[in-house]
Formats: C-alpha cells, sequence, structure tokens
C-alpha cells in the first residue's frame, strides 16, 4: 500500500436487489484530507463505512494498513440527555484516555475550558468540537468525519474546517471528510470525489469544479463565493499591502 492508510478498489455496495454505490476507488494517506462530495442518497456514507471496513463491498476490495488507530464521528449520535455528563466523562465514555490525552485532544478543538462542563449546556458547535475531541484522543492515524458540521451556522463551519486542517497538523492523520459546503471543501481539501451513485469525477478541487459531471450536480462556483488558498511565502503590512522585498522573490 506504500504510505496508503486505506485503499478502496473498484468498490461496490449491493442491498435490495440494487447498488448503493458502485465503482468506487478511493485512496487516503497520512496527512491528507480527502472529501466525498454528492447528492443525498449518492454513495457517500456507504463509501466512508467501506472504508472503515464496517461494510463489506459485495465487488472490489478495500484494503486497510495493519496496525492502525481508527476513529469515526458519525453524521448523528443519540445521547440520554436527562443524565448530566461532563465532556471529560463524554471523552472516556467506550475508551479511557490519561486526562493529559484529553487535555491535548480538548486544546486542539479549542474547548480546553470546557473539560467539567455538562455536556447539556454545550452549544451546536461545542458540542461538534467534543466529538472531535473525542475522536482524536487516542491520535488515530486514519480519522474519518461524516457531516461535521451539519446544524452549525456559517461561521462555526468555518471555525470547524480550520480545526480539521489543525488535527492534520497537530496529529498527522490522514482524513476522509464527508461535506456539503462545496466552497470550504474546495479551499481546505486535498483531494476531492463526486459521488451519485459511483465516482462521477476525481481529482484536486481546481480540476474537479471545471468537470462537466460536476457542473451538472452542483453548477459552477461562484468566484466571490469560493474562498481562496494560497501559500503564504510573504508577509502584509498593516495597511494589507505587500511587504516590497517580498514582491521580488
Amino acid at each position: 500500500m506504500n504510505n496508503s492508510l486505506v485503499e478502496l478498489n473498484n468498490c461496490g455496495v449491493f442491498r435490495n436487489q440494487k447498488w448503493l454505490v458502485r465503482g468506487v476507488s478511493l485512496k487516503v494517506s497520512q496527512g491528507e484530507i480527502v472529501t466525498l462530495i454528492g447528492p443525498n442518497g449518492s454513495g457517500k456514507s456507504t463509501t466512508a463505512k467501506m472504508s472503515l471496513d464496517i461494510l463489506k463491498p459485495d465487488e472490489g476490495t478495500n484494503t486497510i494498513k495493519k496496525d492502525i488507530r481508527i476513529s469515526y464521528v458519525p453524521q448523528k449520535i443519540s445521547i440520554d440527555w436527562s443524565l448530566p455528563l461532563r465532556s471529560i466523562d463524554f471523552v472516556n465514555l467506550v475508551t479511557k484516555h490519561k486526562t493529559s490525552e484529553i487535555n491535548d485532544a480538548l486544546e486542539i478543538t479549542g474547548i480546553q475550558h470546557l473539560i467539567n462542563e455538562d455536556v447539556r449546556n454545550l452549544s451546536g458547535g461545542e458540542f461538534q468540537r467534543l466529538l472531535m475531541a473525542r475522536a482524536i484522543a487516542k491520535e488515530p492515524h486514519f480519522l474519518v468525519l461524516d457531516e461535521p458540521v451539519q446544524g452549525v451556522d456559517y461561521s462555526g463551519e468555518i471555525a470547524l474546517y480550520k480545526i480539521i486542517q489543525e488535527i492534520v497538523k497537530k496529529i498527522n492523520c490522514g482524513i476522509l471528510l464527508i461535506s456539503h459546503n462545496l466552497h470550504v471543501v474546495m479551499s481546505q481539501t486535498d483531494y476531492v470525489i463526486c459521488l451519485n451513485g459511483h465516482v462521477c469525477c476525481s481529482g484536486i478541487p481546481s480540476s474537479v469544479i471545471k468537470d462537466q459531471e460536476y457542473i451538472k450536480l452542483f453548477g459552477s462556483i461562484d468566484p466571490t463565493l469560493s474562498l481562496y488558498k494560497h501559500n503564504h511565502d510573504h508577509h502584509h503590512l498593516p495597511d494589507g499591502s505587500i511587504k516590497e522585498a517580498d514582491k521580488n522573490k
């Protein structure tokens, strides 16, 4: 598998006399964010479950690197909100972690100050951050995030996507992300796979948004809404202009 954590090769899942998804190939490597996009019912969650080996493909092969740690943040989670539960207790629900590990995870997600807060008192954005903290407490090699910003306002979404970038930098994991926010995804992702029961198109964001199959599904991205991503190899002065010496690099 070289440096790959997970690979799907021409995978498909057949249920109730129909293919939920078919012909899917993808690869996620360490330090990389791969994003699945597509309309409802296009097979995004099914594909994610194949990458986690929760679902075995009915055709094709899914290969997962041996002895890697995997974490998963599902689209929905059921909690009995009548029970008092602190953030630290929530992180420890399934796996007992060291307090230092929990503190590190909460710090990366920006909610270390809420370690002893009752989960019932958290806002939607804070709870999503807690879900991410719980997922990264064991420092996974491979992390799957299924619509991690649902129920959060737009500014909260931007903040959560920045946290996802920070997670990759801090723990050097590979991430498979399912998201509906096309504008943010296209600026925060290394590789995009567009699904509609099969792979319509895939590649780096700048090529995918020009693909005719993508345009048929989503239309053209308005350049005034797209977020501009660039390498920050220069310095801005207080007035916003670029330092003169950097212009001649």
